[in-house]
């Protein structure tokens, strides 16, 4: 089964070689040595200087950690999609009150109506943006928004699950005070790890938020990374795994090239579709670099074109949320060819011609 799915992707070889090796102590000096350079490569790759956390969850743990730390009461979620609201769900029932600005599905977030809503809201403490919206194929203009949350002094944090390591992210530059992500998409490697940065001031507003849990609490995580890595044991294979990709990324020509190579499938793949007769869901403009989001055929449910190309082969992802029965999705993350993106759509082709007969 070739997978273009939206997480768990299809893993790279060399990564499930390094993630083979017999197993070592998490309190080991091999490990801590590990830990600290997978660190450094990580705050390179997403340009930061701030804390980095390899938390044992995936990027769902990491959105908790970010509400539980630095929300004393009051939080506004941008959605405009299910993840989105996934933020949004998260805070609440972790006792937050939250405030929420949607837009339609299939259109970013505009910076204008979140200046507005800041203007209106001053007492929220922090916004939560879904960088990459996998449900509905589309990516916020993130720098902007950055720049509007900055202007209102607030914290920012970023769900970067399905965007960090596809798509260029300045943690430092656009002032993300919390940015997260999951190993089990853009980087190819299994699921189980949680990354994220977390800056200096995030750090400060957790120490006087109260209740911030004993697993996810930022300020604990702080100490030991100084010493020992990690509070507990880590999922150890896979930041060895995260470890081998970060340093692949360097060998095949660096992180804009990784990039490049991420737009390349994407075009390859958005182009397909369009050539197949179908049109992208999200506005023309904001298409998803990492997932593309089509339009199933007038009268045709998304789902079914998802379980006849299971039967020729090829694992694509089912529509999600309100848009589940109407879409299709074919994610362009982890160990993926250009000639499987051929073979594919040729695949595709048929499945839309049987099923459209």
């Amino acid at each position: 089964m070739r997978l273009f799915t939206v997480g768990p992707v299809a893993c790279y070889p060399e990564v499930l070689v390094e993630m083979s090796r017999q197993m070592y102590s998490h309190r080991s000096d091999e490990y801590k040595r590990m830990h600290s350079e997978t660190v450094e490569l990580l705050q390179n790759l997403i340009e930061t200087e701030n804390s980095v956390f390899l938390f044992s969850s995936t990027g769902s743990g990491f959105m908790e950690a970010a509400v539980r730390n630095c929300v004393q009461k009051k939080i506004l979620c941008c959605v405009n999609g299910s993840f989105g609201k996934r933020f949004a769900q998260v805070a609440a029932s972790n006792g937050k009150q939250v405030e929420v600005i949607n837009a339609p599905l299939g259109q970013p977030i505009i910076p204008d109506v979140l200046d507005d809503t800041l203007l209106k809201l001053p007492e929220i403490e922090a916004v939560a943006i879904t960088h990459n919206e996998t449900s509905v194929g589309l990516i916020n203009p993130l720098s902007d928004l950055a720049d509007v949350v900055n202007k209102h002094g607030k914290l920012l944090f970023v769900d970067a699950v399905s965007s960090m390591g596809g798509t260029e992210l300045k943690v430092d530059d656009w002032g993300l005070d919390i940015c997260f992500s999951s190993s089990q998409k853009c980087f190819g490697v299994p699921p189980g790890l949680g990354m994220g940065s977390v800056s200096d001031e995030a750090l400060k507003k957790a120490e006087k938020v109260t209740n911030r849990g004993w697993y996810f609490d930022f300020k604990l995580w702080e100490r030991y990374q100084k010493s020992a890595g990690t509070p507990m044991t880590s999922v150890v294979p896979q930041i060895a795994g995260l470890n081998r990709i970060l340093k692949l990324i360097a060998e095949w020509g660096g992180k804009h090239r990784y990039f490049e190579l991420y737009k390349e499938r994407n075009q390859k793949i958005q182009s397909g579709i369009i050539s197949l007769g179908l049109s992208l869901f999200p506005q023309e403009g904001y298409e998803s670099p990492t997932v593309t989001c089509a339009n199933a055929p007038a009268n045709v449910n998304g789902a079914s074109i998802y379980e006849l190309m299971r039967l020729k082969g090829f694992e694509l992802a089912k529509g999600y949320g309100d848009v589940r029965e109407t879409t299709f999705r074919i994610g362009n993350m982890g160990y993926i060819l250009i000639s499987d993106i051929e073979s594919m759509l040729e695949t595709l082709e048929v499945c839309l011609s049987e099923i459209t007969v």
